[in-house]
């Protein structure tokens, strides 16, 4: 039995409670590790908003915040950088424009159309998110150092970028994404970062 064998069988004999358990001697994959870390974060980024007023905030607007932060985009790129349905999309912007996080406004080039961009509550928002992930980052730099903290995010970054010719993936809500496997595109603009 290979070490990852052995950290899965331990961890399927385990039970559902204890899906992180391990075999002491095999080391855990980093495949398993990455998906605790994230849903981690993620769960403490939802319970610290939560606390901070933020109500009824899904994970997946995350990835509209990030896809906005740059400026006014359409609904049609939006889907795109998302690599999510026109449907999918248009249902969280909708949920967005609702909770005051997304607004619409005109495309300057055609009236017919609009495009859309972060309401002032969505520049909040991300704001609060980005200074949660920073008290995060802190609190791992305090168990296993700042030098472990940067030295892991240069190591992740250049596996990324070696992995995807030269840019960073675009990160995409899991659950709304297209059930085809991840497209490729190189185009550094199509990127969210």
């Amino acid at each position: 039995m290979t070490a990852h064998e052995a950290t899965d069988a331990g961890a399927t004999d385990a039970g559902a409670t204890d899906a992180g358990a391990t075999d002491s001697h095999a080391p855990v994959p980093l495949a398993r590790l990455f998906a605790m870390a994230y849903r981690w974060m993620l769960d403490e980024l939802h319970r610290r908003l939560a606390t901070q007023g933020w109500e009824g905030i899904r994970p997946a607007y995350g990835f509209v915040l990030l896809a906005l932060r740059a400026g006014p985009i359409a609904p049609t790129q939006l889907a795109s950088k998302l690599e999510i349905s026109k449907q999918a999309a248009s249902k969280l912007v909708e949920a967005m424009v609702e909770a005051d996080l997304v607004a619409r406004t005109p495309d300057e080039m055609d009236r017919r159309r609009h495009q859309l961009v972060l309401a002032p509550r969505g520049r909040k928002l991300l704001t609060a998110v980005e200074r949660i992930y920073d008290e995060l980052e802190r609190e791992w730099a305090e168990v296993i150092g700042v030098g472990a903290i940067e030295e892991t995010r240069t190591c992740l970054t250049e596996a990324m970028l070696a992995m995807h010719t030269g840019t960073l993936p675009t990160i995409r809500p899991v659950d709304l994404a297209f059930p085809t496997p991840t497209k490729t595109n190189s185009s550094a603009s199509n990127r969210i970062r």
